[in-house]
């Protein structure tokens, strides 16, 4: 079974452990626009470690993110977890079109796929001539379980929306990252490196960016909920009043010395190590830069604590800091969502790929 194409005029639909955003844009001249998004929270259990236990709650609230955001098309794009896909560099002889080479594929599908192939969703792109062999050609084949693509499609059409593409979450970023390329204060060389790291509600992840591309990656559990619990434990609330607490204010005085200090100094420890652990694992490509996103990249004074501890310049990710924005939207509210939106945004930025 090959993966759903992408076709014009994609949403972008990213689903986490604790929201699901939604987000449109259209092509402009060189740029995109944003049509229109949404985010929308999802009860504890929903979503467990980017896998969905229960469709049908996940596509009401997809749903109701649809209905607010009003997009202007159906089809959505949508994204496997890393960790449930297999990526590959094959090499074929120069010659073979792309029908003769998914022929290959499933002929022999044991030599490039890991389980069996009628449980197999997979697509391939072509990369051209291989720079080892004149006589070949490379792709990059791509593959994962049916049963995830059919779990993530079943979403999409319960919501009302058209399943028009299946992508790989770390393509979405590599995708995304194009748009903060002028948010890098340094001048930096196409091959330089830079750390992106995404605190999400449960996880944090620590990409290192070179030429466009993820070349080291590292996943911790921990994230923004550990703040919320905190808070929630500390001031007697519930998850639901700590959680609009953390984005709000007016938390009691201790608040900054006695929760949200030690919260943001575990947050930059597991930078330190995760950049600790990419110079170990041999790399010798040193990071120059980082960039934060993720719902608790914004949180006051992580990023300035971050830069003092690694001697680097940090900055929030915005993709959308130099595209069009509808003038029916918040500009205010897509500014603050913005640090949590890249992979939506990358999803949907496969309109013009």
């Amino acid at each position: 079974m090959r993966l759903p194409k992408p076709s014009k005029g994609l949403i972008g639909v990213d689903i986490t452990s604790a929201t699901v955003k939604l987000l449109e844009l259209k092509p402009t001249d060189g740029n995109h626009e944003v049509a229109s998004y949404a985010v929308r929270p999802l009860r504890d259990g929903a979503v467990v470690e980017r896998r969905i236990q229960d469709i049908d709650d996940v596509a009401h609230v997809l749903g109701r993110a649809a209905e607010h955001a009003r997009p202007s098309t159906r089809k959505a794009a949508v994204a496997v977890p890393a960790s449930a896909a297999i990526t590959k560099t094959l090499s074929f002889p120069l010659g073979l079109s792309e029908e003769e080479i998914e022929e290959r594929i499933t002929e022999d599908p044991e030599r490039h796929i890991p389980f069996p192939i009628n449980e197999v969703a997979f697509d391939f792109q072509l990369l051209g001539p291989s720079p080892f062999n004149e006589d070949e050609q490379r792709a990059l084949l791509v593959a994962c379980r049916q049963q995830d693509v059919r779990q993530l499609t079943e979403t999409l059409e319960k919501a009302g929306l058209e399943p028009a593409a299946v992508d790989v979450e770390t393509f979405a970023v590599e995708r995304a990252f194009d748009s903060l390329r002028h948010q890098l204060t340094t001048q930096l060389e196409a091959s330089a490196c830079v750390a992106l790291v995404d605190i999400g509600a449960h996880m944090n992840a620590f990409h290192v960016m070179r030429e466009g591309h993820i070349v080291y990656s590292r996943d911790t559990v921990f994230g923004g909920r550990q703040l919320t619990d905190a808070i929630r434990e500390r001031y007697d609330l519930t998850m639901e009043e700590a959680g609009l607490a953390k984005k709000r204010g007016g938390l009691p005085e201790d608040y900054h010395a006695q929760v949200l200090t030690p919260f943001l100094e575990t947050i930059v420890q597991q930078v330190g190590r995760s950049l600790q652990l990419y110079y170990t694992a041999g790399r010798h490509h040193e990071v120059k830069e980082i960039v934060l996103a993720g719902g608790s990249s914004v949180l006051p004074g992580l990023a300035e604590r971050i830069a003092e501890d690694s001697g680097m310049n940090v900055t929030i990710a915005n993709p959308f800091q130099h595209m069009l924005v509808n003038k029916r939207l918040n500009k205010d509210a897509l500014s603050n969502d913005a640090p949590a939106m890249l992979t939506a945004c990358g999803l949907a930025m496969r309109a013009r790929h």
